[in-house]
C-alpha cells in the first residue's frame, strides 16, 4: 500500500489529532509508515509524527466549492484522477 492508494499525496495539508477529543493540528503528509499510520510533518514544530489514519482529516473542496476538512478514512475508498506532475 501507498500514499495513492489512500488518496494523498506527498506535501497534502492534513489536520490530526493526536489523541480523540484533544485539539486539531496541522501538518503535512510526508508518507505511510508500515503499520498502516500516516507519517506527518507538524506545520508548528517541525516533528515527525505517526498518526492513525482514522484520526486524520485532508483538505478538500466542498459542493459549493468551499474549502471543507474531510476524513481521510472516507477519501480511502472512492477513486480519484491524479495529476501527472
Amino acid at each position: 500500500m501507498n500514499l495513492v492508494d489512500v488518496g494523498l499525496r506527498p506535501g497534502e495539508r492534513v489536520r490530526y489529532r493526536r489523541r480523540p477529543g484533544q485539539r486539531w493540528a496541522e501538518g503535512t503528509v510526508v508518507g505511510l509508515e508500515r503499520d498502516g499510520s500516516l507519517a506527518i510533518r507538524d506545520t508548528a514544530k517541525g516533528a515527525a509524527r505517526s498518526i492513525p489514519i482514522d484520526r486524520v482529516e485532508v483538505r478538500a473542496v466542498g459542493p459549493r466549492g468551499a474549502r471543507v476538512w474531510e476524513p481521510v478514512s472516507d477519501r480511502v475508498g472512492r477513486t480519484e484522477q491524479l495529476g501527472l506532475f
